[in-house]
């Protein structure tokens, strides 16, 4: 990753090293990707909006393969307070990624995030900033749908549909955490740095606020109204892609409590008996005989929980362990499950006196429990001297 700095030579004091005027001094993040017809207009309200008697940086995180770097380099030596560019080479985590690396660089009280394409209006970040002070929430966002509020700039019903479901999808997936955010999915919020747990965020793709609030869980939430803006220049970074990437968000912060996991390890094993079933019939329809095609047929469903567990439970642990690892690792763990039931229901029956069905259920649970357990000790947790390592690199830090 490379990092330039460009500062404009106003007398406005670093907020990085010196000593913060007001306690709402403010850095703004703005995450950009190929945003350079913006960026002169997004400072130019910016200067506009913030008032010079607070403290105020911005910092652009930047993951472009335009020339927009050298676009912001050059339009900030005519503003009136600090510019950073963290231009990256990978862009991690995406959109929600970049917003993390801006918050670790905010030297700041308040941080506000904030879209490089001006549909966020900047007019509103003193607002912001005065709602959390006043209130002294850790967290204010900027909403569509409260009084006053409107997605106007949103272009099309397509999109404005996609919009209401993925609202309507995460509040009933987050009842509680997200209770008093009536936008989880908006762009635009304030919140505290001293609210940022940087350390145990997992950004995957562009909705950045609601891995914030799930994840750091802020104490406090205000809301602000604001209308949503039409797009000054460019186009939308909206595909299906980030769409998917979205879904896969929502899962792993849906599985993030090892009991949410267990239950969605569940219900993909479950769903792994289509693959068998079908696996099966087509064995067996071919002329194989029935127990070497029951064998096949079983690591068609392994495969299949594999793919939706590697994607859907443990995105975030795949790092840990080489791919044919993880698979062997896992193969081994759900084929050993056949070997061992059998065992335990002649255990259940012979040994306690229990029926052949309450046996067959009770080792069906037993050796359920055993493969989740395996599968998150055996396959996903870190290797011990990984876990070292990186200890000691924290500890170095």
């Amino acid at each position: 990753m490379s990092h330039d700095h460009t500062e404009s030579t106003a007398p406005v004091p670093d907020l990085r090293t010196a000593e913060l005027a007001e306690p709402a001094a403010v850095t703004i993040v703005v995450p950009t990707f190929n945003e350079s017809a913006n960026i002169r207009r997004l400072l130019h309200l910016i200067t506009d909006s913030v008032p010079g008697r607070l403290p105020c940086e911005v910092v652009f995180v930047d993951d472009s393969t335009d020339d927009t770097p050298e676009v912001i380099r050059d339009a900030a030596k005519d503003c009136p307070y600090p510019v950073t560019v963290i231009h990256r080479e990978v862009s991690a985590g995406g959109l929600g990624g970049a917003v993390v690396e801006g918050m670790k660089a905010a030297g700041s009280d308040w941080i506000v995030v904030m879209d490089g394409d001006c549909q966020h209006p900047p007019s509103l970040v003193p607002e912001l900033v005065a709602t959390g002070e006043r209130s002294g929430a850790g967290l204010v966002v900027a909403s569509r749908y409260i009084k006053g509020g409107s997605r106007a700039g949103l272009a099309g019903s397509y999109r404005v549909a996609v919009s209401r479901g993925a609202t309507w999808l995460t509040k009933s997936l987050f009842p509680r955490r997200l209770h008093g955010i009536s936008d989880p999915m908006s762009g635009f919020f304030a919140i505290r740095r001293s609210a940022v747990t940087a350390d145990v965020l997992k950004p995957l793709g562009y909705k950045i606020l609601l891995e914030l609030a799930v994840r750091s869980r802020p104490r406090g939430v205000s809301e602000v109204p604001f209308v949503f803006q039409d797009r000054f220049a460019g186009e939308s970074k909206s595909s299906a892609q980030e769409g998917l990437r979205f879904l896969r968000h929502l899962a792993g912060l849906r599985t993030a409590s090892p009991a949410a996991r267990m239950v969605g390890f569940g219900l993909i094993g479950l769903s792994g008996f289509l693959p068998n079933l079908l696996g099966l019939y087509a064995l067996t329809a071919a002329g194989l005989h029935y127990v070497p095609a029951e064998i096949l047929a079983n690591q068609l469903g392994v495969a299949w929980n594999f793919v939706l567990i590697e994607h859907l439970l443990f995105r975030d642990r795949r790092a840990h362990r080489r791919w044919w690892d993880r698979v062997g690792r896992f193969a081994l763990l759900a084929n050993a499950d056949l070997v061992l039931r059998i065992p335990l229901i002649a255990l259940f029956v012979h040994r306690f006196g229990m029926d052949a069905l309450s046996a067959t259920a009770l080792a069906l649970v037993t050796t359920f429990v055993l493969r989740f357990a395996g599968t998150e000790a055996l396959v996903y947790l870190p290797r011990k001297g990984l876990r070292r390592s990186r200890s000691t690199a924290r500890s170095t830090a």
